[in-house]
């Protein structure tokens, strides 16, 4: 399976979370990373999963998210799963009364990623999923890197599991998403 993980960053959380991703998939196929950039739509030819992840910047993904995302055509991820993360911080434990009812109107990052991913064809593996850091340049909260490698996993795995048990595809014989 040829795998995409895209992800931007802006003090190496995001980051940290893409490559432990990267690194538990790689038995499921080929794994290519890359930070988001002007040229990553052009990625995207024969990505059968592609996983999008941003830090949360103003209860949003980052503008180069945004932009990789609206590049992508209507209907240009029709047949690709995919899943979208986000870091941010834990509203519940800030003393900040004002970011605690911000973020319970405005979110985060992953669920709008997620939406469109959804919208340009993709399907959802999982739910977006966000994963915590301590402070707002991070570092990442401490079992935080071992959450995003079960999050992943668990969507990849269960989807797997899923083909084998319905059985390979009828035009080329093999199971979708052979190791």
């Amino acid at each position: 399976m040829k795998i995409l993980v895209v992800y931007d960053s802006y003090f190496g959380n995001t980051r940290q979370v893409a490559q432990v991703i990267s690194e538990a998939l790689s038995p499921y196929g080929s794994v290519r990373m890359c930070q988001v950039c002007d040229e990553t739509s052009k990625k995207l030819d024969k990505v059968e999963l592609l996983i999008v992840g941003s830090p949360t910047r103003a209860f949003r993904a980052t503008k180069a998210i945004n932009a990789f995302l609206d590049k992508i055509p209507i209907g240009g991820l029709k047949g690709v799963k995919t899943l979208a993360f986000d870091t941010r911080l834990s509203a519940v434990e800030t003393d900040s009364g004002l970011l605690n009812a911000l973020s319970a109107v405005f979110g985060c990052a992953a669920a709008p990623i997620a939406e469109k991913l959804k919208r340009k064809g993709g399907e959802l593996l999982a739910p977006p999923e966000g994963f915590f850091v301590k402070e707002s340049e991070g570092p990442l909260k401490s079992e935080e890197l071992e959450r995003a490698v079960n999050w992943v996993q668990k969507a990849v795995g269960s989807f797997y599991s899923s083909t084998v048990i319905h059985g390979a595809d009828e035009t080329t014989g093999s199971a979708p998403l052979a190791h």
